[in-house]
């Protein structure tokens, strides 16, 4: 479940919140917040599940991942496999105390969140997959506080399907010679030399984005001030990177969680004190 290693949590919690706090236009319904909580903290252990089981057979040639669990055989398969689908069927009860929409949303997010970890043998856009998993839990949010999809949730679907993108093609960037010995397919493989640009456009479309929503919310100067934040820090993380070290692109993309605070903490700034 990689409890001890928490930075997916929250790099799938911050959108979760940008689109609770967005959709109730402040504090959400404090059982609506504590599901969503409490689903990115379930299926994101699952999702670590279901990943490592698909890659138990590379992970063992793989620096980084080597002394995870199931490529060592110190669990079966079978178990791992069974407890993900005691996770899956957790997260599914806590959807079903929230309305239908909501509901008929979370099939979307369990198959995406299944299928994800398979993607690398087949495309080079496997982290695209990821961002449409991690970024579904946004129209959920909007469901849930609004029982509909509005068109602004969109815009931050997208936009954090392209921050989901950008970062986790910097971690692909640390295994990328591994993932080339093994024949397995990324982002970080596909834009070879050019991986710092591509990342660096990437961002920008996302921040693009996040501005966008908004001057389409008519967000005020706190918001304003958290995205000039997040922008410096993505900026300044891009930086780090210009030295090529495996070590500084595993930083980079860690150093995204303060990415996602920043807009967080200008969002619920905005509600609070405006």
């Amino acid at each position: 479940m990689r409890l001890d290693k928490p930075i997916g949590i929250y790099l799938l919690l911050w959108p979760t919140l940008w689109a609770l706090w967005i959709a109730a236009e402040g504090v959400p319904p404090l059982w609506t917040l504590t599901v969503f909580c409490l689903g990115v903290l379930i299926m994101r252990s699952a999702g670590c599940i279901i990943n490592d089981y698909a890659d138990r057979d590379f992970d063992a040639h793989v620096k980084r991942t080597k002394q995870r669990p199931l490529a060592q055989n110190k669990i079966s398969g079978k178990s791992a496999i069974a407890l993900f689908l005691v996770l899956i069927l957790v997260a599914f009860c806590l959807v079903l105390t929230l309305n239908n929409l909501t509901i008929k949303l979370s099939f979307v997010a369990a198959l995406l969140a299944s299928f994800y970890p398979f993607m690398k043998r087949y495309t080079y856009f496997p982290q695209l997959v990821l961002g449409a998993a991690f970024a579904w839990a946004i129209p959920m949010a909007f469901t849930a506080v609004q029982n509909e999809v509005p068109l602004i949730s969109w815009v931050i679907y997208v936009s954090t399907l392209l921050w989901v993108l950008a970062y986790d093609t910097l971690y692909g960037m640390v295994d990328r010679d591994d993932d080339v010995k093994l024949g397995l397919k990324s982002t970080a493989i596909l834009f070879g030399d050019a991986d710092l640009f591509m990342v660096t456009a990437i961002q920008s479309l996302f921040l693009a984005g996040m501005f966008l929503l908004a001057r389409q919310l008519e967000l005020g100067l706190y918001y304003y001030i958290g995205w000039v934040i997040a922008a410096a820090l993505i900026a300044w993380q891009l930086y780090q990177c210009r030295n090529r070290k495996t070590e500084t692109y595993f930083k980079s993309f860690l150093h995204n969680n303060y990415v996602g605070m920043a807009l967080f903490a200008g969002i619920a700034a905005n509600y609070a004190l405006t």
